[in-house]
């Protein structure tokens, strides 16, 4: 199923943004960070139909809570490295950990 999430009600963005966000700091941890195309790339392999319109606020708000940190890319122009934070990756600890409990409980197989 594809989740174009602009055209989903307000309710259904909030539960799966959080999914996202935690996608978004899972691969801003890894060495390279990440960049605002090809997260929204990596996204859509899962099933999530985002636009530049979507994702640029969302990597903005995450840099203002401090979780990213964004730097010019070495290869110029306009792309933005997106990396994890310290206080990201406690954050995507903490998130990580809930997740594990609440699909213990939501998927008891």
């Amino acid at each position: 199923m594809i989740s174009d999430l602009e055209h989903m009600g307000k309710p259904m963005q909030q539960l799966l943004g959080g999914f996202i966000r935690m996608h978004v700091l899972h691969h801003a941890a890894e060495e390279r960070g990440v960049v605002g195309n090809w997260m929204i790339e990596e996204l859509r392999h899962h099933g999530y139909r985002l636009s530049p319109g979507t994702l640029y606020p969302m990597l903005h708000s995450m840099e203002k809570a401090g979780w990213l940190k964004s730097e010019e890319s070495p290869e110029g122009g306009r792309k933005r490295v997106y990396r994890i934070t310290p206080l990201g990756a406690e954050a995507l600890a903490m998130a990580r950990s809930r997740l594990k409990e609440l699909f213990r409980e939501v998927d008891p197989k």
